[in-house]
């Protein structure tokens, strides 16, 4: 798991899942196992209750389908502890998103004059992205989340 590629949300929304799925039965001790790291952490993260339930019906009988799932939810990468910091988050990676586009410009010979404007209604997020200081309330932010406040300093955004 250590080599997985992390994710942003524990479940895929809307997938369905029986106790009678098609594919090759797995190790129940395995399935298991893996569902007990989760269960566990519901105790401190509440976003992982709702998958860890979900998933704790096919311990029974599990399938190749419900580990591949189970292994989805441990994951995830990544948990906003509020609501600016979640739109911080993907403004970031809208940034990031926009500057590689902009280089596709210039490999296409198409460069793009003026920054991208990137459309952020939250006060605070645009707060922080403009003020490089470290803030009180966002000294647990991780620093990979600050591509914004370079992008905007370099020009390539706004």
């Amino acid at each position: 798991m250590k080599s997985s590629k992390p994710i942003a949300t524990p479940r895929v929304v809307n997938e369905k899942l029986s106790n009678n799925e098609v594919g090759s039965k797995v190790d129940a001790s395995v399935y298991r196992s893996l569902i007990g790291s989760p269960l566990y952490l519901c105790a401190t993260r509440l976003d992982l209750m709702f998958a860890a339930n979900f998933l704790s019906r096919f311990m029974y009988s599990p399938s190749q389908n419900h580990l591949g799932v189970v292994k989805r939810v441990l994951r995830q990468e990544v948990v906003a502890q509020s609501s600016t910091e979640t739109e911080y988050i993907s403004t970031g990676a809208i940034a990031k998103q926009a500057i590689r586009l902009r280089k596709l410009l210039i490999d296409l010979r198409q460069s793009q004059e003026d920054a991208t404007v990137i459309w952020v209604y939250n006060k605070s997020v645009i707060a922080i992205a403009k003020n490089p200081v470290q803030h009180e309330r966002t000294k647990h932010s991780n620093v990979k989340f600050h591509a914004i406040r370079e992008a905007e300093n370099n020009g390539e955004v706004n």
